[in-house]
């Protein structure tokens, strides 16, 4: 089943691009890593590929991250909020 048949159902989102800009990375830098090339990497940040488990592998083996940060099958919310949410009160006083 080609990705844009299967997208409206399983789509598989990414991390790629915003992983690749905090690295400071290219798209054919990142490319040249995972041994694809750099329209691969394009097509795999707008959704329009999705990577094989192999490929899904080298892209979190030069992230250095677990898949499921990388990849989902929900999309993913600004990492600034999964990073800094807010600490709700636990019922502890804080007066002393």
């Amino acid at each position: 089943m080609s990705p844009a048949r299967r997208g409206a159902n399983l789509p598989i989102f990414n991390r790629i691009a915003v992983l690749r800009a905090e690295r400071r990375m290219s798209r054919a830098q990142l490319a040249e890593l995972i041994e694809v090339n750099p329209q691969t990497v394009g097509a795999l940040e707008r959704g329009d590929h999705y990577p094989s488990l192999d490929l899904a592998l080298r892209i979190c083996a030069v992230f250095d991250l677990p898949v499921e940060a990388v990849f989902s099958r929900t999309e993913f919310g600004p990492l600034s909020t999964e990073l800094y949410r807010p600490v709700r009160s636990q019922g502890v006083d804080n007066d002393g």
